[in-house]
């Protein structure tokens, strides 16, 4: 049974990495008003959203099943409070901080009719910061890091989400038309 839990920990530790990748991009996408070949802009949305709540419940599983693990010997508070825990306090701190700041992004995308559109683009800026920090805590605590599949998964995730973050920050963004137009360029 403790095999299987830390499998269970690193597979979807690996695959939250996956789907949390893909939120990322389609998030991008989403916020520049374009429509993918073959998928309007509504359905970039949905699929935006049904990778990130994926992730999320897959970031879950891989939390639960740590701290059911014998091996692992997590607590609770390593969970909640980063960089306390007796195992690669940094690493493992990575990870707790990218949980909190996912929960946060999660939370008001849940609560965004109540809390209103800026508060919500204001904590979901942080998923900018989220993704390399739970990328880090990936390739720093990640017992698979060293092996060629995972370092092709990596590489490949932090080339797409580079490249989706450059895109978002050229002018010619559809977000900064209004502005282009303002100023009369």
């Amino acid at each position: 049974m403790d095999e299987a839990l830390w499998a269970l920990g690193r597979g979807t530790g690996i695959t939250a990495l996956v789907f949390l990748t893909v939120s990322m991009i389609l998030g991008i996408v989403t916020r520049s008003g374009r429509a993918l070949p073959g998928l309007p802009r509504f359905g970039v949305q949905n699929v935006h959203r049904a990778a990130a709540l994926i992730g999320v419940i897959l970031v879950v599983v891989h939390m639960l099943a740590l701290l059911a693990d014998p091996y692992a010997q997590l607590k609770l508070v390593d969970f909640v409070f980063p960089f306390l825990s007796d195992y690669r306090a940094f690493w493992l701190g990575l990870g707790t901080l990218a949980f909190d700041i996912l929960f946060a992004v999660s939370l008001t995308g849940l609560l965004r009719n109540l809390i209103g559109s800026r508060t919500f683009r204001l904590v979901h800026w942080s998923a900018y910061a989220l993704w390399p920090i739970a990328f880090a805590h990936g390739l720093g605590n990640g017992t698979d890091s060293g092996h060629t599949w995972f370092l092709a998964i990596a590489i490949g995730s932090a080339v797409a989400v580079t490249g989706a973050v450059l895109w978002r920050l050229r002018t010619d963004f559809v977000e900064y038309s209004t502005l282009r137009l303002a100023e009369g360029t």
